[in-house]
């Protein structure tokens, strides 16, 4: 079972480095393509999708995430995602712990 990640090239860096393959993304055409052939890839368990390339998809996103079992779909947030009503990562480890740190 493998990860594939579908998005901009800072954030893929980091998922390359571990082995996970990846799918520049620049065009919504070319994010609907890594999201079928993702989808294709029978030993492909987790698809991760950065939430800006998903919106150029919202359509199809949506649809698979509705209507399929496996694989996973899962939209994280990418280096130019807008950081709306996101906790800051002191505020996830204060609040995991705990303590105020």
């Amino acid at each position: 079972m493998k990860y594939f990640f579908i998005g901009d090239e800072e954030t893929a860096i980091g998922f390359r480095m571990v082995g996970v393959e990846t799918a520049l993304i620049r065009t919504a055409e070319e994010a609907l393509n890594a999201l079928q052939k993702a989808i294709e890839n029978k030993e492909v368990a987790i698809i991760l999708i950065v939430d800006t390339v998903a919106d150029m998809i919202r359509e199809q996103v949506d649809q698979y995430i509705f209507t399929l079992d496996f694989p996973l779909i899962c939209e994280i947030p990418g280096v130019n995602s807008p950081q709306q009503n996101r906790p800051s990562l002191h505020e996830l480890a204060t609040a995991a712990i705990g303590i105020k740190l």
